[in-house]
């Protein structure tokens, strides 16, 4: 039986700052409720007269449109009456069909809505929308940019009347991402009516660099802009969360590994030992072998790999030594995976259902994980484990984030498990590793002053 949903203290501001935006952003992290109190929120208004009969659309990546929503509707009584029909994991037939039925809300994945808006146009149906993992829609760029984010953009302002960004990333990788998904919300008219006219104002580029930076006045300028659309909700200002204790493992590459390491970045090519050679013809193919090499294994043609060291097999089996729970294992590569299940004969992959459910059950001493995998919808590993160990870096922040929120300090909470969240970084010392680490740690400075500037005092 579905249980009866109490609203949780981070989810009142939440639902009163949504009933008051028709057009509005939340950002919160995962497990706080956003997801419930959104369906709260819908519920609430239909009662209340402010919205018609016309169905809601609610966007998400694909597990999250086809599994999360109708599984957080189905967890509570209050929204048992509510018919949810996700659109996503069915072919096009099988689309139009549900379609056709009656629904409150239907659940699309980002990659469908192309199809949606061509198939409706001006006869579109939803007056609502909700923009589940909202950073996606950033690529929109007016007549330029993402198809996805252009192809709803058709519609957002002329035929849907309340839309709802939900993300707890919203610049991950910096404030240019903001300008993309805030457009949805007024058009453009807080931060520019075009991308370029944003990036002029507030943006210039470093001449040393060649990379886009704020100005020095422009942080302070867009917090305030956006303050009145958006809403910071964060779960340590209502719960008493352990900080996640972060422990660099620094590992050292051996001298025939560092050789072909700094033949890589100074030519961009270098042979094997086995006589192999490797080459690569532009700077971003050598960032990945670099990256590959640092973790003990690089690509000669691929799905051809040779390994070159252990260095970070050998720190992981240390940790694992030192542990006292399964451990969540972050890889970047295929030949990671590999390498890993022959020095861990007791690893899954979480790839795939089964590894997926013998961790879960708590049969596996380590699970094996894209952090690109790793987002809504993967629950119940906190119950096995409190540990992250991060064996590959991969460069988007907000893969890397949400893969420790799997396990982090709220899911910790949830499950009644007073205990802080261990994660160990193995680091190849004077590699891209080190440059990626701090990347996160620049950008993640960067989105919590924001996030911090959303908050609603008091």
């Amino acid at each position: 039986m579905p249980k009866i949903l109490t609203l949780r203290p981070p989810q009142l501001p939440m639902l009163e700052f949504l009933k008051e935006h028709e057009r509005c952003a939340l950002w919160a992290g995962m497990g706080i409720g956003k997801s419930s109190a959104t369906l709260f929120l819908l519920v609430l208004l239909k009662l209340l007269g402010k919205i018609g009969d016309a169905p809601t659309l609610v966007i998400g990546p694909m597990r999250v449109a086809r599994d999360t929503w109708p599984e957080e509707a189905a967890k509570w009584a209050q929204f048992s009456h509510l018919v949810i029909t996700p659109l996503t994991g069915c072919d096009e037939a099988e689309r139009i069909r549900r379609l056709r039925r009656r629904s409150d809300i239907f659940t699309i994945s980002y990659e469908l809505l192309p199809w949606l808006v061509d198939y409706y146009m001006e006869r579109w149906p939803f007056r609502q929308v909700v923009a589940d993992e909202s950073d996606r829609l950033k690529g929109f760029r007016m007549s330029k940019g993402g198809k996805r984010a252009h192809s709803i953009g058709r519609v957002a302002h002329t035929l849907v009347k309340r839309w709802i960004n939900l993300t707890g990333t919203p610049a991950a990788n910096g404030y240019l991402d903001l300008w993309g998904q805030t457009w949805f919300l007024d058009r453009g008219y807080r931060l520019g009516l075009t991308y370029s006219a944003y990036k002029d104002r507030w943006f210039r580029t470093n001449e040393y660099t060649g990379k886009t930076e704020l100005m020095p006045f422009s942080q302070q300028q867009i917090n305030e802009l956006l303050k009145d659309i958006c809403l910071t909700v964060d779960p340590k200002d209502y719960f008493d969360l352990h900080e996640p204790i972060v422990t660099p493992v620094v590992v050292h590459l051996p001298k025939p590994a560092r050789k072909i390491y700094r033949e890589l970045e100074k030519d961009l090519f270098s042979k094997l030992a086995t006589g192999e050679k490797i080459e690569v013809f532009n700077k971003a193919a050598m960032t990945n072998k670099c990256l590959q090499l640092a973790n003990g294994a690089v690509y000669t043609d691929y799905p051809k790999w040779q390994g070159i060291h252990d260095e970070k097999i050998e720190a992981l089996q240390s940790i694992e030594a030192e542990s006292n729970a399964p451990l969540l294992v972050a890889y970047s590569f295929k030949s990671d995976v590999a390498r890993l299940k022959s020095a861990f004969p007791k690893a899954v992959d979480l790839s795939t259902s089964g590894g997926t459910a013998a961790f879960r059950a708590g049969d596996a001493a380590i699970g094996l994980a894209h952090p690109k995998s790793m987002g809504h919808g993967i629950d119940g590993l906190q119950h096995v484990t409190n540990i992250l160990v991060r064996f590959g870096h991969s460069w988007p922040p907000g893969e890397r984030r949400q893969m420790l929120e799997r396990i982090g300090p709220m899911r910790q909470f949830q499950a009644g498990l007073d205990r802080a969240v261990l994660v160990y970084d193995i680091i190849a010392d004077n590699t891209l590793d080190e440059e990626v680490i701090e990347s996160h740690t620049t950008k993640c400075g960067i989105e919590r002053a924001l996030l911090n500037a959303m908050k609603r005092r008091g």
